[in-house]
């Protein structure tokens, strides 16, 4: 189970200029965008522009610091403001997608899966996050500090830009992600602690993908 920090990943400029990525995990390790199963990565957008088109891949973002920004498909069917912090949106890799800033940068969580081939959700955990029974994810911590058992010799504290993936989850599902600090009661709800949690699972021959937003 990989560990990974936000602060020691580099980040790799667009070539459009309008942003960076730092990539958290991809499946198989280092495919290019044109062979990923599935990818987990951080970008941010210091630019209006367009997103490229990713054909028979499905995305899921959230907003994680900044103004956010609105998302229009280029022929008009959505439009979508990602203007709420820590609240995914899902959309279809299939459609050209324009970006406006809605004030200033932006830094948002990407989630990317090749339709047909591997399942998830992208989601935002107060509590305690499910053992690591699913095929793949991910743990990125938001907000506070949050304790990881990995085994029964194996505890750290993870705080804000770190986190964990794994891939070919363990059946006893030792790993555990739990906040040091309970949400609610005296503590400041903007303080709660906040995880962003991703559990992936390999698609069955009868799925399909999701579909398009209205």
């Amino acid at each position: 189970m990989p560990f990974f920090d936000l602060a020691t990943i580099a980040a790799l400029p667009w070539k459009n200029g309008g942003g960076s990525t730092r990539e958290l995990a991809c499946w198989p390790p280092a495919a290019g965008m044109e062979q990923f199963a599935w990818r987990i990565s951080v970008a941010r957008i210091a630019a209006p522009g367009p997103f490229s088109a990713f054909p028979g891949v499905d995305r899921q973002i959230m907003l994680l610091s900044g103004g956010g920004v609105q998302l229009r498909a280029a022929d008009g069917r959505w439009e979508h403001a990602l203007d709420t912090r820590w609240q995914p949106f899902a959309f279809s890799g299939d459609d050209p997608v324009e970006c406006r800033l809605l004030a200033g940068a932006s830094t948002d969580l990407n989630l990317m899966l090749r339709r047909g081939v591997w399942n998830g959700t992208l989601q935002l955990l107060r509590t305690a996050a499910p053992p690591a029974r699913a095929a793949a994810g991910l743990g990125l911590v938001l907000q506070g500090a949050w304790r990881c058992s990995a085994g029964a010799n194996d505890t750290r504290v993870l705080t804000a830009g770190q986190g964990l993936w794994w891939m070919d989850g363990r059946a006893d599902g030792a790993e555990r992600l739990e906040p040091l600090d309970a949400p609610g009661g005296a503590q400041d709800a903007g303080a709660a602690p906040a995880l962003a949690w991703i559990a992936l699972e390999r698609s069955t021959a009868r799925e399909t993908g999701m579909q398009n937003p209205p």
